[in-house]
């Protein structure tokens, strides 16, 4: 079983493999000019892609994200009992 980083670098080497391939003519296939406009900045469309996806999916968790009421509460509690339980030992808050 591939870990995700695996995966990633898995997909990252047949990106670059197939995108050095086609730009320095390693294969013979005959490729209009006009894409070779498209597929030499390539890698800088896809990175730009991909900072855009990760700053939305970031924002949108953080948007969505759930406060734990519950949880807040019996730290409150718990706080409350160490200040006690402190000042009962002589320190002074």
């Amino acid at each position: 079983m591939a870990t995700k980083l695996m995966q990633w670098l898995i997909g990252l080497s047949l990106f670059v493999g197939v995108w050095a391939s086609l730009v320095f003519n390693l294969v013979p296939v005959k490729i209009d000019s006009r894409i070779y406009e498209v597929l030499w900045p390539m890698p800088v469309y896809l990175l730009i892609a991909f900072g855009s996806y990760s700053l939305i999916v970031i924002g949108y968790r953080v948007a969505t994200f759930n406060d734990c009421e519950e949880a807040a509460e019996s730290l409150r509690k718990e706080i409350e009992e160490a200040k006690k339980d402190l000042t009962k030992k002589g320190l002074k808050l």
